[in-house]
């Protein structure tokens, strides 16, 4: 057995081996893989093998396309056949807005040139007349894909990975893991047999390794208190049963018919599928209970629980009235076993938080699905530093350290149960909530917040009717204009025309200090550093050039810094951060850097009557002169006094409206929300969420993290040169230069259906050919249509292109505007009296 390796993974699950192959793939020549009992034997024995296309995120339908046309090649690199059964899936629709939500899962599919077809009742009847199809609206099909032997393509795998130098060790559990500050020393123990249970041995080795990759699946809970870290995947008990043969298959079969694709009756909560003469029944239902919250019991491996048929009586109904053939046929064998989750669906794939050169790839409810792609883009990552694709939305410090055990219990039980609940775009889940709250957070809740959840805030989407009934809020969400959408349009109007209030309280804040925070920040961002008391728009970029963070940079003093960024990604931007600190600091000299979201609250007022509303609570020697653009200019920081409130105000505002964020002490929030409330009433102000701003933003073309910015583009393909300044040496800038335009950000005015906006996953059109997709989209109170932003190629980002967009499975006019289409002068935000 090897103890010195430059890549070791734990795990030998699907997930496991195919990073093993990968990263050997990917040119490391001494990786090695330890697998506590056999492989196979955690989830990957009792997954039910099958492989959808479906799922509304970008880099999640890359990751599961790569796996489907990857698993197709390993028998002929291996000579072993992975058991993969191309039968194709028909993902069936009982109701409109069904159809509604696979016309924009199509669309997001067509971004990423996933092939799919759609299907009539009569199309469907004819091809299988086995399925009852008369009350189904139609259907979603899939061809190229269809289900596989978990095992067989796991073995497939490890064989591709020994071929290439992979080294595969059973029977041994890592059981310590400590940094020396250059590399990763593991302790592992060689597991025996004894009673049936699987015991630890005195045998024991130290394996030095550069890096190492956690795939423990179901044993995430024992690995994350050994790195001292959190790991929110807890695996769900998930049921399927396994039917006697049914005659009617047996008989269409006979008649040379080719087998039936997956059947996902999604609004049955169930999948079926063939299985020899007889079915597989799949379910989804509701209260399916977490399970090993605390780790996996020394005494459980490859074991299932209790079946709790009354559990899914009511899918096992829904089966037979979908396939009545069925009814007769008998249960021949029963599945319950445990699949890891996490609270939003996808998994934790990326540097671990706080640790040099340890990664996860943890928390895969669909780990055959997922395990090709990730091992293919997790080794992009530990090999080149960046993948082809943005995996921040798998990064696992998208959940803070306020994250808890029974907080990823319960979301992830609700995570299970959503899987075939409609996923609007517009959709919030109330498990577990509210749990991270402003202090403003009651009172705009009785004024009639709708609220949204961000890095576990609660945020205000929109402020709904105080008289709407309890149900309001759930009846609003739809694929097209919700319930809501009027409210967001008068909020946007407000901040047009008068002026209006947000709560953005959940914004990242970091205090940057010392002597070498000047030098530091002037590498670690591209754009020149401002003046003390004055405010920049910048971004840290990765090695490779591309969009890592985006800062608003306020400058304290000379060697003082506040940095504001998303509020959905503050430990990843906090930990990228602190690395790159730790890693200058001997070059720079001393630097502080001071995670202080949860110190300071932040309301952003806007519109052309802001100045009014904050004239009226502003103590001063002369407060009319306060916060004129003499003593107060556009993109400036003041410490100003409203009333006894201290604010850290900062004039700048993402809507596009002359306007101010207010940064103060977050005890004394509710204090300043009532007199601004106070102030505001005679102006008409209007308290605003975040759907009205969003709309707003892309009014005037910026670019938010995580839609527009990311680590797929670099800022100049973002199309934002002001922003970047090439006379200075930055981190990144020579891949920045060198990779060129690839594809440039545009907005664009859309003459959509009368119904319904874009939500950002949109395929675009010149003519036939697909030529990019949109990343953000809305509605526009400026210009009466919808709005979008998106990438094209660079030789069609021109005011004036045609496009088309994609929505509902139409295509709709859509024309490139110039950059910041409402005030590109930026005449309003400036104005003064």
């Amino acid at each position: 057995m090897k103890t010195q390796v430059k890549a070791l993974v734990v795990g030998g699950g699907a997930v496991g081996t195919s990073i093993a192959y990968h990263l050997a793939h990917a040119g490391w020549d001494d990786v090695m893989l330890l697998e506590r009992d056999e492989l196979t034997s955690g989830s990957t024995w009792h997954a039910a093998g099958l492989l959808p296309y479906f799922n509304m995120s970008f880099a999640t339908t890359h990751i599961h396309d790569y796996s489907i046309r990857f698993y197709k090649t390993l028998e002929e690199e291996t000579g072993l056949n992975a058991g993969f059964a191309v039968v194709g899936n028909l993902r069936m629709a009982q109701t409109e807005e069904r159809m509604d939500e696979y016309m924009l899962y199509a669309s997001t599919a067509e971004t990423c040139g996933v092939p799919y077809q759609w299907m009539t009742p009569d199309e469907i009847k004819a091809k299988w007349p086995l399925i009852r199809t008369d009350d189904l609206k139609g259907a979603l099909y899939h061809h190229t894909d269809g289900y596989i032997n978990p095992a067989d393509v796991t073995m497939a795998m490890a064989k591709g990975a020994r071929q290439r130098g992979v080294a595969i060790e059973r029977k041994w559990q890592a059981d310590a893991f400590h940094w020396t500050g250059t590399h990763w020393e593991v302790t592992a123990t060689k597991m025996v047999e004894k009673g049936g249970n699987l015991v630890p041995s005195d045998e024991q080795v130290v394996i030095t390794a550069e890096h190492v990759v956690t795939a423990s699946g179901n044993h995430a809970q024992r690995t994350a208190p050994m790195l001292g870290i959190k790991i929110p995947a807890i695996p769900v008990e998930h049921q399927f049963i396994v039917m006697d043969q049914d005659p009617d298959l047996v008989k269409f079969r006979a008649e040379g018919h080719v087998e039936h694709p997956v059947i996902r009756d999604a609004d049955a909560q169930s999948y079926v599928r063939e299985e020899r003469g007889g079915w597989i029944l799949g379910v989804y239902e509701q209260n399916a209970p977490a399970r090993f919250e605390y780790g996996v019991p020394d005494s459980f491996r490859a074991d299932l629980f209790q079946l709790d048929l009354e559990r899914i009586e009511e899918q096992y109904l829904a089966m037979i009235h979908r396939i009545p053939s069925c009814e007769e046929s008998g249960l021949k064998d029963d599945f319950n076993g445990p699949i890891c989750y996490t609270p939003d669906g996808n998994p934790l794939v990326g540097p671990a938080p706080g640790l040099r050169n340890m990664w996860l790839a943890e928390g895969f409810s669909f780990g055959i699905t997922a395990a090709g792609g990730t091992g293919y883009y997790l080794a992009q990552l530990m090999v080149e530093g960046e993948a082809e694709i943005d995996m921040a939305s798998l990064d696992p410090k998208r959940y803070g350290d306020w994250m808890t055990t029974e907080f990823a219990a319960r979301k992830n039980e609700e995570c299970y149960s959503h899987v075939y609940i409609l996923h609007h775009p517009d959709e919030e889940r109330p498990a577990c909530r509210p749990l991270r709250t402003s202090p403003a957070y009651d009172r705009q809740a009785a004024r009639g917040a709708q609220f949204g959840w961000v890095n576990g805030w609660e945020r205000p989407n929109y402020f709904g009717p105080l008289d709407a009934p309890e149900s309001f809020d759930h009846d609003a969400r739809s694929f097209r204009r919700g319930g809501w959408w009027q409210y967001a349009v008068e909020e946007a109007k407000a901040i047009r025309e008068g002026v209006g209030l947000i709560d953005a309280t959940a914004f990242t804040k970091h205090l940057l200090k010392g002597p070498g925070a000047t030098q530091f920040l002037d590498w670690f961002t591209c754009n020149k550093l401002p003046k003390v008391g004055r405010i920049n728009l910048t971004y840290a970029l990765t090695p490779h050039g591309t969009t890592r963070t985006e800062y608003t940079i306020v400058r304290l003093g000379e060697d003082e810094y506040y940095l504001v960024s998303a509020g959905a990604w503050t430990a990843y931007d906090a930990d990228y951060l602190r690395k790159a600190i730790e890693d200058k600091a001997p070059e720079f000299g001393y630097i502080e850097c001071h995670d202080v979201t949860t110190q300071w609250g932040v309301f952003a007022i806007a519109g052309p009557k802001s100045r009014d509303v904050l004239n009226a609570l502003v103590r001063d020697a002369e407060p009319s002169t306060v916060l004129s653009n003499k003593r107060f200019p556009w993109l400036s920081v003041r410490n100003i006094e409203l009333g006894m409130c201290p604010v850290r105000a900062i004039r700048v505002a993402y809507t596009g409206e002359l306007g101010w964020e207010l940064h103060h002490p977050i005890e004394m929030q509710n204090y300043l929300f009532d007199q601004l409330e106070k102030a505001g009433e005679k102006h008409g102000m209007k308290l605003v969420g975040a759907r009205a701003q969003n709309w707003l933003r892309q009014e005037k073309s910026y670019r938010a993290f995580g839609t527009e910015l990311g680590r797929d583009a670099t800022p100049l393909e973002a199309d934002l040169p002001r922003f970047i300044d090439l006379s200075k040496d930055f981190h990144g800038k020579a891949r920045l230069e060198g990779t060129g335009v690839r594809s440039k950000c545009v907005t664009l005015l859309i003459d959509g259906p009368p119904d319904a906006d874009p939500w950002g996953r949109e395929v675009l059109y010149h003519g036939e050919t697909r030529v990019g997709r949109l990343t953000s989209g809305g509605y526009s109170v400026a210009f009466g249509k919808s709005i979008g932003m998106g990438y094209v190629s660079p030789d069609l980002a021109v005011p004036g292109t045609r496009l088309k967009v994609k929505m509902l499975d139409q295509l709709w006019d859509a024309e490139i505007t110039e950059d910041s289409p409402y005030d590109p002068r930026n005449e309003r935000i400036r104005m003064d009296r």
